[in-house]
């Protein structure tokens, strides 16, 4: 089922995107990616897969450091905001090397996080402080890749249910 976008949501993103500097390097989502996003299970946690490339020295305002200095700069603000609203850091890391796969792009860090829901998610990144955090976001951020994720099965789990048919 296709939940409609509210206006509010469709302005936070839209004005994101404008922000980010429309979408040349794609840092905000699109309209009907948020509709997708909400096309998936309304109830239950989203993991949502971070895949981030930097630039090199960052825009305004802050010029001097590089784009992952900048971006620290944000997810450091974001992760505490996050976390005290119900979310949580799984993990993070830098990228070191492409073992299975071969694609044209390449990112530089990756991050799991992890939201009690999708429509959390849409409430926790559309507040006022997370814009005001993400100036620091578009002056480091070169290209993002973000993927929801839905846990389907326990790979332990799988294997257990494997071993108790015999």
């Amino acid at each position: 089922m296709i939940r409609p976008l509210s206006a509010a949501t469709f302005i936070i993103f839209t004005v994101a995107l404008l922000a980010a500097g429309g979408a040349m390097a794609q840092i905000a989502p699109e309209p009907e990616q948020i509709e997708e996003l909400l096309e998936g299970p309304a109830e239950g946690p989203v993991v949502m897969v971070n895949l981030l490339r930097f630039k090199k020295e960052a825009d305004a305002p802050d010029e001097g450091l590089t784009g992952e200095q900048a971006y620290g700069r944000y997810g450091a603000q974001m992760v505490q905001w996050v976390t005290s609203q119900g979310a949580r850091l799984i993990w993070s890391g830098r990228v070191d090397s492409m073992v299975i796969g071969d694609t044209d792009e390449y990112f530089h860090a990756i991050a799991l996080m992890e939201y009690p829901s999708r429509a959390e998610f849409l409430r926790i990144i559309g507040d006022p402080r997370v814009a005001e955090y993400s100036v620091h976001r578009t002056a480091g951020l070169d290209m993002q890749w973000l993927i929801a994720s839905t846990t389907t099965f326990e790979l332990g789990q799988a294997t257990a249910n494997e071993d108790s048919d015999d």
